[in-house]
């Protein structure tokens, strides 16, 4: 029997009986793998009262030690049940194993934990000040829960990014109204048993289930009892998400699009260049807002890369999640993949030299139905190709080779997106140097994808707004208040 997954509102599950359903498909081989109830706007305000309700109540009367003891005890819950997770996670997204065992869910859970303790030792201000009597006054902060956070989250690491907000959120005495992606509905609903199991009280965490426009999503962000949206996603969706909550002049925090570039100098440490910008560009199937999908190789090795890249790609692995042997999984859907395929052929329209990929992969009769692309690598394509400066969000990159750092800097920048930048080189001055001047929110050197969750997270440009990470998200999570005490 197809399981049916429903909202999850005041700590539980709501009834199934009248609900406009729709199907989740495994991107893996197209097969309905659950059915969904879509929340309609009644159902979203129920969500909303009762996390203003649970504001409160028993949440709102925790100390910030019991609140942590209580994230504390989410983490250890989605730890238990480590597998649960995984196996949600590899259906909703189809992606391998490995990467739901290392990066995705563990990073998950240790999101409770983080921000637990972090806002445990964060400090406010407090100040002195001279009065006309000669007594003086003195001025502190404190920070309390902004409230009602609506939390609208992505379908390509959906369990990760959805705890990266809840994380802060919660921690900081909010209560939140999630909507998943209804293409990953699954790790969100599994999230609810854990609440409900560890004790944390009714109407803290909220799930309502949909689509965007005139549906879940739109009735969420444009909601007037909802004080701040949180959403990662494309940059569209995210001006649309922008004039919903202008009205109520609602807070947001926006982790966008992005076009990063990756850029290789011939003093680099070749082959773990070849690694970094291989996973940089085909995790995830390339479905990643960090991913590259510009390379900037320095002239002298631009050749040679190419072809240890192509090697690399070219040894992928196809396969269901569950095969260790997988290295490779599918797109999410159908949709997303009729969107990728599309670029693939615009690049042949405007003249690129397709080095591998390009296509559909040739899979077993079991997986046919499934959202299957080649990992593609293109060169020879001009700097205002479309492929080359929009948002593509696949498992594709262009390689262009360059002569000096300025010229590189400047192609770097060109590009109405920021959010990330990965470069190879062995050169500490020059790194530095290429740090400062790249027109983005976080830059690795020698790396890609390492995460303190302690430092600032977002875009510059068109890929963002705000930072989230450490005591920056508890800047977006709580009201900053001043006290003055007349002494």
């Amino acid at each position: 029997m197809t399981r049916i997954i429903t909202s999850f509102i005041d700590g539980e599950f709501q009834p199934a009986e009248g609900a406009r359903l729709f199907d989740k498909r495994s991107p893996v081989d197209g097969r309905v793998i659950a059915r969904i109830a879509e929340a309609p706007q009644a159902e979203v305000d129920r969500a909303v009262r009762a996390a203003r309700a649970a504001l409160r109540g028993d949440w709102s009367r925790m100390t910030v030690e019991q609140r942590a003891a209580m994230l504390h005890a989410v983490a250890d819950e989605i730890t238990r049940r480590f597998d649960d997770f995984v196996a949600a996670e590899m259906a909703d997204t189809g992606q391998p194993s490995h990467v739901m065992t290392h990066v995705f869910i563990p990073r998950g859970a240790a999101n409770f934990k983080i921000f637990a303790d972090v806002v445990k030792n964060v400090p406010t201000e407090s100040f002195r000040m001279d009065t006309p009597d000669g007594r003086g006054a003195l001025n502190y902060a404190i920070r309390k829960p902004k409230g009602v956070i609506g939390v609208i989250c992505p379908w390509n690491a959906p369990f990760l990014l959805m705890t990266w907000k809840l994380g802060p959120a919660l921690a900081c005495g909010n209560t939140v109204v999630v909507k998943p992606s209804e293409e990953t509905p699954l790790t969100a609903a599994l999230l609810g048993e854990v609440m409900a199991k560890v004790g944390v009280p009714k109407g803290v965490y909220n799930v309502v289930n949909g689509f965007g426009p005139k549906s879940t999503g739109e009735f969420v962000t444009t909601h007037p009892q909802i004080d701040a949206i949180t959403f990662t996603g494309e940059t569209r969706t995210g001006t649309a998400i922008m004039k919903a909550a202008a009205e109520g002049l609602r807070d947001v925090s926006f982790e966008l699009g992005g076009k990063n570039a990756g850029i290789v100098f011939a003093d680099a440490d070749f082959d773990a260049a070849v690694d970094g910008i291989f996973r940089s560009a085909f995790l995830n199937t390339g479905q990643v807002c960090l991913g590259t999908e510009r390379v900037y190789v320095e002239r002298p090795i631009f050749e040679r890369f190419r072809d240890a890249l192509k090697a690399k790609v070219e040894a992928v692995k196809y396969g269901r999640p569950e095969d260790h042997a997988s290295t490779y999984g599918p797109l999410i859907s159908q949709e997303h993949r009729d969107k990728v395929l599309g670029y693939y052929q615009r690049a042949v329209d405007e003249g690129a030299t397709v080095v591998t990929g390009g296509g559909v992969p040739d899979m077993p009769a079991d997986l046919k139905g499934g959202c299957w692309v080649q990992p593609t690598i293109w060169t020879g394509l001009g700097d205002d190709a479309s492929v080359v400066r929009e948002e593509i969000f696949g498992p594709c990159c262009h390689l262009r080779p360059f002569d000096s750092e300025d010229e590189v800097v400047a192609l770097a920048n060109d590009n109405v997106y920021g959010l990330s930048t990965t470069i190879w080189t062995q050169h500490l001055a020059r790194a530095h140097r290429m740090a400062e001047r790249i027109e983005v929110g976080i830059t690795w050197i020698n790396a890609w994808f390492l995460r303190d969750l302690r430092t600032p997270f977002g875009g510059s440009k068109q890929s963002g707004i705000g930072r989230e990470g450490g005591v920056h998200s508890l800047e977006f999570y709580t009201e900053t208040r001043n006290v003055c005490v007349k002494l």
